[in-house]
């Protein structure tokens, strides 16, 4: 089954990284390629785009999407920017995107381990490539460890009796795949409403997998180094602590004189996106230019 991709926010994307004709830049998290298709479409013959993801799944779906001289791709992790533009000899662009979060195409595949709806094993890598999974982090931390990362990670209020209850239950047999979890938190949460009781526990472990908040830090750092004068940043978040990490970063950013925010406040999808793909609803996106 094809799964579509609808890249989020697609028109205040445009206007904030504003691509002119000639111009190089970095998608930092190319996913199926939804906003480099369209920066590729205004950077003209002469511009080049820079596509990075982990995920070689994603990769694939870019370069079949793409299909552009003008566009290289590059499996890295965004905080390894400086050393993807070395390799290709390019010592500066006009602008850099960050999509975080996780891609409808990791969620809608069933093997990758990341939906609580899935009878595959706990996986939750987007680089499968590395060895740490989720399965790993439920099977074998201690108590306090898998605590901390639900409180710390997913915000979750029952940290504490959801981890209680992972030990005791791995104690009887190992938790293997994503339904066994799901069905496991939903049993002691006690919690009913809009959002499954699994979700906040699935976005701490997928976060402490990927080891997400520490990428963002490294990876909005390496933008900075690598943005020319005037250059562009975007970011789009999808929960809290995404957007805690891009807010605190353009504040101090501009507080040293670095960068101007374009965004006072962040930008939320409009209505009639949200309607047409469900899963923007929670994005909120920031831009800075550098000085």
């Amino acid at each position: 089954m094809k799964i579509v991709h609808l890249p989020v926010m697609l028109r205040e994307v445009i206007e904030l990284l504003n691509p002119r004709e000639g111009g190089v830049y970095v998608d930092a998290t190319v996913g199926a390629g939804g906003h480099s298709e369209e920066i590729l479409r205004h950077i003209g013959k002469k511009g080049m785009l820079i596509g990075i993801d982990r995920d070689e799944d994603a990769l694939k779906e870019a370069a079949e999407r793409l299909k552009n001289k003008r566009c290289i791709l590059k499996k890295a992790r965004f905080s390894e920017m400086d050393e993807v533009l070395k390799t290709i000899d390019v010592d500066s662009v006009d602008g850099v995107l960050f999509d975080f979060g996780i891609s409808m195409l990791q969620v809608k595949t069933p093997e990758r381990g990341f939906s609580f709806h899935s009878d595959d094993l706990l996986d939750m890598r987007m680089d499968r490539a590395q060895t740490l999974t989720a399965e790993d982090i439920v099977n074998s931390y201690p108590e306090k460890e898998i605590e901390r990362i639900l409180r710390n990670f997913g915000e979750e209020r029952r940290s504490a009796r959801i981890a209680k209850a992972i030990v005791r239950q791995r104690q009887k047999a190992r938790i293997r795949t994503c339904r066994q979890l799901a069905e496991l938190i939903a049993s002691v949460s006690g919690k009913k409403g809009r959002l499954h009781p699994a979700t906040r526990t699935f976005q701490a472990l997928r976060i402490a997998v990927n080891d997400e908040l520490n990428e963002i830090e490294k990876g909005l750092d390496a933008a900075l180094r690598v943005l020319r004068s005037g250059g562009r940043l975007v970011a789009i978040s999808y929960h809290s602590l995404e957007d805690r990490a891009v807010k605190n970063f353009m504040k101090g950013s501009a507080a040293q004189g670095l960068v101007k925010i374009l965004t006072k406040k962040p930008l939320t999808p409009e209505k009639q996106e949200i309607v047409r793909n469900p899963s923007a609803r929670s994005a909120k996106l920031r831009a800075a230019e550098v000085l």
